[in-house]
């Protein structure tokens, strides 16, 4: 063979192998933005329940002021709790305000345990009960916005993906975790 046969042969590997490595490179970019996508949609799914969840508890303090007037500072407490969720922004924010918010919301159960009239109340146990649908999708979907974080945070520090997670300026998203104690604790239920 001639030597410029040689050279065309080798200039058309070469070739094939950058095109290849392109497409590689294109369909990788093309996955970080689905899963990114994907995660940011769970995310958002949380936010619409923890906004049923915001838009519920004035009506449940309410509800509770009427039977425990003694009880403003737990009230307080939960008003608070409720406005600082509302009020973050970040990812991390939210996180930690759903957070305080759980045990703000555990605080007004305590408080209906000490008085029978309200607990027997109907519009304090349709508002439980709502609470508690709204509780049950809100776990639901940290469960799902957690598998979609772990995936896409696998996938960013696997090699060679990671090469082009660090080139898209790629930040890990934080898991949707349990932050205290109290609440990684067993529940003792006697009877």
């Amino acid at each position: 063979m001639e030597g410029w046969v040689i050279a065309l042969i080798i200039v058309a590997v070469i070739v094939l192998i950058a095109v290849i490595i392109i497409c590689w490179a294109i369909s990788v970019r093309n996955n970080f933005v689905r899963m990114r996508n994907t995660s940011e949609e769970a995310f958002a799914t949380i936010d619409v329940y923890l906004k049923k969840r915001y838009d519920l508890i004035p009506n449940l303090v309410e509800t509770v002021k009427g039977y425990a007037k003694h009880e403003s500072r737990t009230l307080e407490e939960v008003i608070k709790a409720r406005n600082n969720a509302a009020s973050a922004t970040t990812t991390a924010e939210k996180i930690e305000a759903d957070a305080q918010l759980s045990n703000a919301i555990k605080s007004i159960n305590i408080v209906a345990e000490r008085y029978p009239d309200l607990k027997a109340n109907t519009n304090f146990q349709n508002l439980m009960n709502e609470l508690r649908n709204i509780e049950a999708e809100l776990a639901n979907s940290r469960k799902y916005y957690n598998g979609t974080v772990k995936v896409f945070n696998t996938e960013k520090d696997i090699f060679p993906k990671s090469i082009i997670a660090n080139s898209m300026k790629l930040e890990k998203f934080p898991y949707f975790e349990l932050d205290s104690e109290e609440e990684r604790k067993n529940v003792k239920v006697s009877f």
